[in-house]
């Protein structure tokens, strides 16, 4: 995810739009003098100044402390949407503004300027407080910006191209038609659905046709597509595809063998279960023999 920074006329003109909606979505005919707005917390709070300079062309305008006492709830930007359905449901009736839409990019707010990183260590820092932590003690003090290395490194994956990872030999490849088999490639990876990890193996063949490819790159392919959020039944499709459109062999075969701490640490809790999946292409799916080949050597 690339960052863009926002620039104080991108504030100001996201402002005067939400000023413009509320005006607009008044239907009191007047009988309305002002509002009472409550800025969310953090990011919301200058967000919600900006909106109640605009709007008090119109209405006169009160800063609230207390969302109790709100009549309008404002924040920086939709980012799941949860923290509009939390305060709607805990306020119904009254109306949530945001100055930005859900947003492909990281933004970057002018009040954040000068660590940029500081709004995303806010998610961990509350995360601790949520548990019931003291992000201020000595053991955690510094927990948020290990927490965002270690996610950084999680998922380097995003930032690469399989495609351009797969570096094809056809010196070497002359006559070799037998099946080539690299079993035990370790997964590291995360489930999407908990941000659980997720651990276990690969194992992948390919029939060739005229290329073979340099086996260490079986290994980097694994980790490119395991270094992102995952489901084992997508990556296991992603590393067949991936092997399958670099090569265009004769047959692929993927098998991945994976242990989920969503559903040993959480859940059913069932340890030690293992979930297999597979995808077989080519030769390897519609031939009898490679494919019992296949299965017979992974087994």
């Amino acid at each position: 995810m690339s960052k863009r920074h926002l620039k104080q006329r991108d504030i100001e003109e996201a402002a005067s739009r939400v000023a413009r909606a509320i005006y607009e979505a008044d239907e009191s005919e007047g009988e309305v003098s002002g509002y009472r707005l409550y800025g969310v917390p953090r990011g919301g709070i200058p967000a919600a100044y900006a909106v109640a300079r605009e709007l008090s062309t119109w209405y006169h305008v009160t800063m609230v402390d207390d969302p109790a006492h709100a009549e309008i709830f404002i924040d920086d930007i939709v980012d799941s949407g949860t923290t509009s359905d939390r305060y709607m449901n805990a306020y119904p009736g009254k109306p949530f503004y945001s100055l930005f839409p859900p947003d492909p990019d990281w933004l970057v707010f002018p009040w954040e300027v000068g660590d940029t990183d500081a709004s995303a260590e806010d998610i961990p820092t509350r995360l601790l407080q949520w548990i019931g932590e003291d992000p201020t003690r000595e053991g955690l003090r510094d927990t948020p910006h290990r927490f965002l290395s270690a996610w950084a490194e999680y998922t380097t994956g995003y930032k690469q191209d399989p495609g351009a990872l797969l570096k094809t030999f056809e010196d070497g490849a002359e006559k070799v038609d037998e099946l080539v088999l690299v079993r035990d490639i370790p997964i590291y990876s995360h489930c999407e659905h908990h941000l659980a990890p997720f651990f276990g193996v690969a194992h992948i063949a390919y029939i060739p046709d005229g290329k073979v490819l340099g086996l260490s790159k079986f290994a980097r392919l694994v980790d490119v597509f395991a270094k992102r959020l995952q489901v084992q039944e997508r990556m296991t499709q992603q590393i067949a595809h991936a092997l399958n459109d670099a090569l265009a062999p004769r047959g692929v075969g993927v098998v991945l063998e994976c242990r989920h701490l969503c559903m040993e640490q959480r859940g059913v809790r069932a340890r030690g279960a293992s979930t297999t999946t597979s995808c077989l292409l080519g030769a390897i799916k519609n031939d009898a023999a490679a494919r019992a080949e296949f299965m017979r050597l992974v087994r």
